[in-house]
């Protein structure tokens, strides 16, 4: 089993088409288009001086020649393999940490259990400050799989949770939260926050909490108005209530595998299904994805900006 770490490096440095995208477009065709064009910058660096790099208008229809090989600009490490490598010691903030919010949100993707998930929390953290040369990140907010925020939900009055299927979902939440509670308590996060959760998973989920989410996300699909409900539930709480509008699966298996594939919008990283192809072979399972921000507090300017994946191939 070989684990893939995608990065997107800043966005922020990236061209219009990362970053003055319409307020309509979801989080992951930045994400999806973000690591294709950090990909190709890559590639295009050790790209034959003669047939290396081929491009038409648009990003989408860029591509790369196979004469480079994925060895060339990525990188191992730790077990892992880079794509693309990483040069940590020349990426981080310009100013010192009190300068800046730094806003981490972390999706766990399907079929990873709690277990796992506690594992990984500290992975993606640990990346995020590396990348940024910092020691601690100022609110996490985790994305559960499986779980969206429906208005209509707060209207009713049955549980949002199966009798049948609520112990096992909620046990599984609360000890992945238990890794982020140990983080706020290493001091790495200093305020930690979920998604999606509604007045009914909140009343469940609170009490068997340490820590309790100082944020709640909520992707407010069809209007812009959060039901009252949950307003003053958040409220008596003391939770504050934000909105986005993120995808909850925001990183399908399909869609690694065409960014990493040997097709024409592919990175050549993972073999194709024609014999001879090379390439990393096996299932491929994506496991979490991390979004981070970092903002200049006294100008309201983003200075970095940037997405981690992660991917399991092998057999």
């Amino acid at each position: 089993m070989t684990k893939l770490i995608l990065s997107t490096s800043n966005i922020m440095n990236g061209g219009p088409s990362i970053i003055r995208r319409p307020a309509s477009e979801k989080s992951n065709v930045e994400l999806i288009n973000a690591l294709r064009s950090n990909f190709l910058a890559s590639m295009q660096a050790f790209a034959p001086a003669t047939k290396g790099f081929s491009s038409s208008n648009g990003a989408e229809r860029k591509t790369i020649s196979q004469d480079v090989p994925y060895s060339e600009w990525t990188a191992r490490e730790d077990g892992s393999l880079f794509v693309p490598s990483i040069d940590f010691a020349q990426s981080g903030l310009a100013e010192e940490r009190s300068q800046y919010d730094i806003t981490v949100k972390l999706f766990f993707l399907p079929h990873t259990s709690a277990t796992e998930r506690c594992r990984h929390s500290q992975e993606a953290i640990d990346l995020v400050l590396r990348e940024l040369h910092m020691p601690s990140i100022d609110l996490l907010i985790v994305s559960f799989p499986g779980v969206s925020f429906d208005a209509d939900d707060e209207d009713e009055e049955e549980p949002q949770w199966s009798q049948d299927g609520e112990g096992e979902d909620l046990s599984a939440m609360v000890e992945t939260w238990q890794a982020l509670e140990n983080l706020h308590g290493k001091g790495t996060v200093k305020q930690i926050g979920l998604s999606e959760f509604g007045s009914e998973r909140l009343e469940k989920f609170l009490p068997r909490t340490n820590v309790r989410p100082s944020v709640d996300q909520i992707n407010v699909r069809d209007c812009c108005v959060v039901p009252k409900s949950l307003i003053l539930y958040a409220k008596q709480e003391k939770i504050e209530l934000l909105t986005h509008n993120d995808c909850t699966n925001i990183l399908p298996s399909g869609t690694v595998r065409e960014l990493l594939g040997n097709g024409d919008k592919g990175a050549g990283v993972l073999a194709g299904p024609e014999e001879g192809s090379k390439g990393l072979k096996g299932e491929l399972e994506p496991q979490w994805v991390v979004k981070y921000t970092a903002v200049v507090r006294d100008r309201g300017v983003i200075e970095n900006k940037g997405y981690f994946a992660m991917a399991e191939v092998g057999d």
